[in-house]
């Protein structure tokens, strides 16, 4: 089995890797419940869903300064990783897409704006983190998402080229930073439809990875010449 030059596989984290959206959300409603906030689904979704934490805490907390909208959202983390310290279940379908990327010796990276307490907690919680090659933190770079920053962070430490990767998002902050790095994004309805996927700009959506077109868009993005059966 041949790889395409510079193939790869990168993945965003909350509610990509794992189903951690219903816990962001519950923290997310008891952090900003003092201000007057309060989440559904899909205002979630909507409103909150992908986004760097500087950039929320500006839109929703705007009468307080910078560095109290920082301490706010670092108290929400908190809050998530509490609760995420109970127990959280990985997407279906993840180990074994992962077991046919290291047994072809194809490479992942993990690229999210969560801050790296939470990236760290969640994948050694499903014991993931030795799968990956890299973890990029989007507040320890430039710019988070929806800039393509992030992603092409991750092609970087991954020696990749964009044409011959797959991106995996599940937000629409997520999809527009990687296809702005150039990359073919599968999105995850884990918390969006896949309607709604497709139209943020996902080459196709899916509801785990035991999808049969996710697993066939991916060999055919990353095989040089024969197709690769996952």
């Amino acid at each position: 089995m041949t790889l395409k030059p510079g193939a790869g596989l990168l993945f965003d984290i909350d509610g990509t890797l794992v189903e951690s959206d219903p816990l962001h959300l519950e923290a997310f409603n008891r952090a900003f419940a003092p201000y007057g906030h309060h989440f559904d689904r899909e205002r979630f979704g909507r409103e909150l869903q992908g986004l760097a934490n500087e950039a929320i805490g500006a839109r929703f907390l705007p009468g307080e300064t910078k560095e109290r909208q920082w301490d706010i959202m670092m108290s929400k983390e908190a809050l998530f990783r509490e609760l995420a310290s109970e127990g959280i279940e990985p997407v279906h379908g993840l180990f074994e897409l992962l077991d046919w990327a290291d047994s072809i010796g194809l490479p992942a990276v993990a690229v999210t704006n969560a801050p790296r307490d939470n990236a760290e907690q969640l994948l050694n919680s499903i014991g993931a983190r030795h799968r990956f090659k890299g973890l990029v933190i989007a507040d320890e770079l430039e710019h988070g998402k929806p800039h393509p920053l992030p992603y092409l962070e991750g092609l970087r430490i991954l020696g990749a080229d964009a044409a011959n990767c797959v991106a995996f998002e599940d937000s629409r902050t997520g999809l527009k930073s990687a296809t702005s790095a150039g990359i073919a994004t599968i999105g995850m309805a884990t918390g969006l439809e896949p309607a709604q996927l497709v139209e943020a700009g996902a080459t196709l959506a899916a509801r785990d990875y035991r999808d049969a077109a996710l697993l066939e868009f991916i060999a055919e993005r990353v095989a040089a010449s024969e197709a690769l059966s996952l």
